[in-house]
């Protein structure tokens, strides 16, 4: 039986920007980042009403299309749960379109609004940090970036198989206290569904064996070995094919791995990601801005929370 919340029953969550694949941990390995989005819900007597502030004001849609509203009511269905009207804000500081997991964010803080929403009126059918997952991962299509916003920190995730009804699991790694994140971010941006399309439908299987091993050795340098960053976040899977679509930020992690940086395009891009014990200098801070993109140091983040 579907429950009603009450007028007035507000939330307030903070949500982190996310690194997808790391290098070589396609659409497994997850990173969140110091760049937060915050969403507002409340329940009202009617209709809908949608504010943005920050990334995205005056670009995306203020209608039940919102993708948080989207994850809103979905986070409210998945519950038994039903709201007469709701009033959406929300203050964007993660850039679009840059391979930073906006629409994670926009998924996740969504649903993990409207989990809270129900929590204060009816707890007893709270969804649990699983179930959020599974939600999330279904808007993405795959985990990695989902994974990285709910619990924070670095994430390894895996589903059950490649069809549809899909099951998608995380296991979250501890990172090793050392490392700092930074990103470069560029003013172009990209679109993933068009980065997914370079990408072949076959590679050798040297290739894949490759990557395997980098995987691994990236769980090891993360949460253990930071000196092995730089092999860790070796790839032949994905930013290869994908450089000429993106060749300054190709460029720059060349550049970056050049120096002993490991770095490495985060999600489809174009952003650039680099993790290390130190920060990166003036040096590097003016080669990004030659190939267009602002060095900024955003650490490793926690999961979406109340604020």
């Amino acid at each position: 039986m579907t429950e009603v919340l009450p007028q007035g029953v507000r939330s307030r969550v903070r949500v982190p920007a996310s690194s997808a694949n790391l290098g070589p941990g396609f659409d497994s390995l997850g990173l969140a980042l110091g760049i937060d989005d915050e969403i507002e819900v409340s329940t009202t007597a009617s209709g809908l009403d949608v504010h943005v502030e920050g990334e995205g004001a005056g670009e995306v849609s203020l209608s039940s299309s919102h993708l948080v509203v989207r994850a809103v009511e979905r986070g409210l269905d998945a519950a038994g749960i039903w709201a007469t009207g709701l009033r959406v804000g929300c203050r964007n500081a993660i850039p679009h379109s840059r391979g930073l997991g906006s629409s994670a964010a926009a998924v996740v803080g969504g649903l993990v609004a409207a989990n809270e929403l129900v929590a204060g009126t009816f707890p007893e059918h709270r969804l649990t940090d699983e179930q959020l997952l599974q939600l999330a991962s279904e808007f993405e299509g795959h985990p990695d970036n989902a994974a990285a916003c709910i619990f924070g920190g670095a994430t390894v995730s895996w589903s059950d198989h490649c069809g549809p009804d899909r099951r998608y699991s995380t296991a979250p790694l501890a990172v090793h206290p050392d490392i700092r994140a930074h990103v470069f971010v560029p003013t172009t941006r990209s679109s993933t569904s068009a980065a997914r399309g370079l990408l072949p439908e076959q590679v050798p299987h040297t290739a894949a064996a490759f990557n395997a091993g980098r995987s691994a050795l990236m769980v090891v340098a993360l949460t253990q070995r930071p000196d092995l960053l730089l092999e860790g976040t070796e790839d032949l899977l994905h930013q290869p094919y994908r450089a000429e679509a993106m060749p300054e930020s190709a460029q720059l992690v060349a550049a970056l791995r050049e120096r002993g940086i490991a770095a490495a395009i985060s999600g489809a891009g174009p952003t650039v990601l680099a993790l290390s014990t130190e920060q990166p200098g003036a040096a590097e801070a003016g080669l990004a801005r030659g190939l267009g993109m602002a060095m900024r140091s955003v650490g490793v983040a926690r999961g979406a929370a109340r604020v």
